[in-house]
């Protein structure tokens, strides 16, 4: 075969992938691009992902650390196409060196993230995790909770998906919203239940504290142990956006004191996660499933192979990230 006619090749490390639809799959055969699916059947470490990259041009990736190690080892790699709008896993700099272009799905999860985020509300405010907990332990145990309704909801990170979510609480009638960003971007003349407010008033007054930030130097540990019990005794947490926000070792400690009613974590500092607040009945913990629908997997699966197959049509990328 001749080299120019030779199939590139794609890593797909991120999991289920073409599961429920092979759409995504069939396009890359489609345009000739072979593909490799992760085959670990679990999130891939560091060293695996090393071993493995060395001979593909495109990986389509998940949170898996893309680091200065890994990259090294990847000597054909053009392009690396996020599934999901987070890319605080890939080293951007040694990536740029390299001349290895990123692109991300900047609206692929916000409807799922955010039906996840309120659902998790709901059932920290009506302690139904600590009732199956119990009921699976043979305990008959009810519960005084609070309807969303009657609470104050602090929402920091006001971007994309903090504002649906604003907006989602606010169509069930949630009657005071604070959100907090670095930018008032949004105008909230037709929103009576918002107002914007700076973090130190929404972590002091809200019953209700979410999360839908970047992780960034700046918002690492953004919330530790001052921050946690400055909140009110019987708050409630709620972070789907990334680990690393929320300190957890001063989580743990500030829990095990007896302050805060709940928490619920999608994300972790490290995943998959293995730490001390699973030992904590008053934490609900999930495995960074906030983006797991079938209709959101579907969709960011097929953004990502389309950028895939721009970059190998020599086309315009559509969602390169922002320049660093």
């Amino acid at each position: 075969m001749d080299e120019g006619c030779l199939m590139k090749k794609a890593l797909i490390t991120t999991i289920p992938f073409g599961f429920y639809d092979p759409t995504s799959l069939n396009l890359l055969h489609t345009n000739a691009i072979e593909s490799t699916i992760n085959p670990f059947n679990q999130k891939i470490k560091e060293s695996q992902l090393k071993e493995m990259i060395y001979d593909y041009d495109y990986l389509i990736a998940g949170t898996e650390p893309i680091t200065e190690s890994v990259l090294k080892n990847a000597e054909k790699l053009a392009l690396i196409a996020r599934v999901g709008v987070g890319y605080n896993n890939i080293d951007l700099d040694y990536a740029k060196s390299k001349n290895i272009k990123i692109t991300y799905i900047p609206d692929g999860p916000d409807a799922a993230v955010a039906d996840l985020t309120i659902g998790l509300i709901y059932s920290l405010l009506r302690a139904t995790h600590i009732s199956n907990l119990k009921l699976h332990r043979g305990e008959w145990q009810r519960h005084i909770g609070r309807r969303i309704q009657e609470c104050k909801v602090g929402i920091i990170g006001a971007g994309k998906i903090g504002f649906r979510v604003a907006t989602e609480l606010e169509k069930i009638g949630t009657k005071s919203i604070l959100l907090c960003d670095l930018e008032q971007s949004t105008s909230l003349i037709n929103h009576p239940s918002m107002k914007w407010a700076d973090i130190n008033e929404v972590i002091n007054s809200c019953d209700v504290l979410t999360f839908h930030l970047p992780l960034t130097s700046k918002t690492e540990n953004l919330i530790s142990e001052k921050e946690l019990l400055m909140m009110k005794k019987d708050a409630v947490i709620i972070n789907t956006s990334r680990g690393g926000i929320i300190n957890e070792d001063d989580l743990y400690k500030v829990l095990e004191s007896g302050h805060l009613f709940g928490v619920a974590l999608d994300v972790f500092r490290e995943e998959p996660y293995s730490g001390k607040l699973i030992d904590i009945d008053r934490c609900l913990l999930t495995a960074h499933t906030a983006s797991m629908t079938i209709d959101c997997r579907n969709y960011m699966e097929i953004e990502a192979v389309k950028e895939v197959i721009r970059h190998s049509n020599g086309e315009s990328l559509k969602c390169e990230i922002p320049a660093i």
